[in-house]
């Protein structure tokens, strides 16, 4: 973990942790299909989806690892997380 940046907010200083995020579908539209992301080291999966701007219940499946995860996951450093939108059709 690096140290934070002294111009984050003060709720947001102390360490921070790199996580890789792979987007899928919709979801790349405006944004990205795989990036390394810094949060800080307190973060959860709703800080992520926040920072990346997509809304919780658009989400439809979340990987931690390879493993099925949810939105009150607590992220670590090296995480790679995976988020898939909600799938219509029929």
């Amino acid at each position: 973990m690096t140290q934070a940046n002294t111009l984050l907010p003060n709720n947001m200083k102390g360490l921070l942790m790199i996580v890789q995020v792979r987007l899928f579908a919709t979801f790349r539209q405006g944004r990205f299909k795989k990036q390394q992301l810094e949060l800080t080291d307190r973060s959860h999966m709703t800080d992520l989806l926040e920072q990346i701007d997509i809304p919780a219940q658009e989400v439809g499946i979340l990987l931690v690892n390879g493993r099925d995860s949810s939105l009150d996951c607590k992220l670590s450093e090296n995480d790679q997380v995976s988020i898939f939108p909600t799938l219509g059709g029929g």
